[in-house]
């Protein structure tokens, strides 16, 4: 046999080898089918907890699926664009009710009535935020957590100006006014890279300020925009913006990280902001000064202290893609993230984003580092709050597409651009629009 014969002959034994290989049953060729996930650009150390906790645990529970989470700076974005071309992971990651609306009207993303009654998901999780996941009395998100306004203050600098822990708008000011006198921020957060931190300013005058109830009615129709409690609220947030409450010059030349390493290195008394921003806090108050920060809600004008309002949001909706191949699976992993023990082991290594919204919330407080403590007690006070109906609505999650914009533009008023009275009457022109298209989500009713 010459050589080039001998060369072809073990080539075909090679060729047949691998073929015998790779139809050796699939999994050791194909392995499990890919289960997708876009998430966006966490740190390396919340990307090994996810890992750990969600990824390698779903992945050695079964034998099908592999799931597969990609981190994109971009993922609201890549997501609709991927959605629109009839692509994209087979979990969908949105910022909230009103992204899903017009999705799921599209025929972009699964309903998931049955998985709800398969996993009992209604009954499960707090009801103003499962209906909130709906459009025409079909499922399509899940809340992955609460999120609130609220203030994270400075314990020692409080206490070392013989402050006390404010619980109304007039002591906040008071110590606002104090604090400047002093030199110091009377509050610290800015939108330096990343305008939508407005919208947390825009959830916090409407909800505390001009009022759930009246903020409810705008939503629903039976309220204009431009009621004189709405257009207050506004002139209020103008008027702390003046004052230099909020962060003084400053607030477009922060972001949220050196917003909180100022509220660590006692520069001010307090960061106005979503309890989201306990994940950025173990950054800056470290083990030596941990005990140092405090959370409360924030007050509400001639509200009780002992009954706050809570501005209901979420960090995020998850939905599964109309044209994923693998829906079971991606069920399987919701069902699994929206669990206490998910939550207890998130919320241990990363405080701040997965406050999921359970009713029969059980969490093992004592076994958490401080800043998970603090916040798993912040998140059982606000699932009461919201039980009792003492809510308002984050802008970014329960307003339709073009009025949340308006509201991100609050700005405008700040810097006497446009009136308050200008921008309310913008605000109800386009949530007219919007509502004449039906991008209004559900709106959860609060307590008369």
């Amino acid at each position: 046999m010459n050589k080039r014969w001998k060369i072809a002959i073990g080539l075909l034994l090679m060729m047949s080898m691998l073929a015998a290989c790779s139809s050796n049953g699939g999994n050791a060729g194909k392995g499990k089918e890919k289960l997708t996930f876009w998430f966006w650009g966490a740190a390396p150390e919340q990307q090994e907890t996810l890992k750990k906790v969600l990824v390698d645990k779903y992945n050695n529970s079964q034998d099908k699926y592999e799931l597969v989470i990609e981190y994109r700076n971009s993922v609201d974005k890549d997501v609709s664009v991927a959605l629109s071309a009839g692509q994209g992971p087979d979990i969908v990651y949105g910022s909230g009710p009103s992204f899903v609306i017009p999705y799921a009207e599209a025929g972009k993303i699964e309903p998931l009535d049955t998985y709800a009654e398969k996993y009992g998901w209604k009954d499960r999780l707090i009801n103003s935020v499962y209906e909130s996941g709906t459009v025409n009395g079909k499922l399509y998100s899940l809340g992955n957590s609460l999120n609130t306004e609220g203030i994270f203050y400075n314990k020692k600098v409080l206490k070392d100006n013989h402050w006390e822990v404010p619980k109304t708008i007039e002591e906040i000011e008071k110590i606002m006014d104090e604090a400047m006198a002093k030199g110091m921020y009377a509050s610290v957060t800015g939108n330096k890279g990343w305008k939508p931190v407005n919208e947390n300013y825009s959830s916090i005058f409407l909800t505390h300020f001009a009022g759930r109830n009246a903020v409810y009615e705008a939503l629903t129709g039976s309220r204009k925009w431009t009621d004189p409690a709405i257009v207050s609220a506004i002139d209020k947030s103008a008027e702390w913006y003046k004052k230099g409450y909020l962060a003084g010059n400053d607030y477009t030349n922060l972001t949220f990280n050196e917003s909180i390493q100022l509220l660590a290195d006692e520069r001010a008394p307090f960061f106005f902001g979503p309890s989201l921003v306990f994940q950025f806090a173990a950054q800056s108050f470290t083990d030596d000064i941990v005990d140092n920060l405090g959370f409360i809600p924030f007050p509400t004008a001639g509200g009780s202290p002992d009954e706050p309002d809570y501005t209901l949001g979420v960090t995020a909706s998850l939905s599964i893609n109309a044209n994923s191949k693998h829906k079971d699976g991606a069920a399987e992993v919701l069902d699994m993230m929206m669990t206490n023990e998910f939550m207890n082991a998130m919320t241990a290594e990363w405080p701040g984003y997965w406050g999921v919204p359970l009713k029969d919330l059980k969490l093992d407080i004592e076994k958490m580092p401080t800043l998970s403590k603090l916040y798993a007690e912040s998140i059982y006070d606000m699932i009461e709050g919201v039980n009792k109906g003492h809510f308002g609505y984050y802008t970014g999650v329960f307003f339709p597409p073009a009025a949340k914009q308006v509201f991100l533009d609050i700005d405008s008023v700040w810097q006497e651009q446009m009136t308050s009275g200008a921008l309310m009457e913008k605000a109800q022109v386009e949530f007219d629009n919007d509502a004449a298209k039906g991008l209004v989500p559900p709106i959860p009713k609060p307590a008369q």
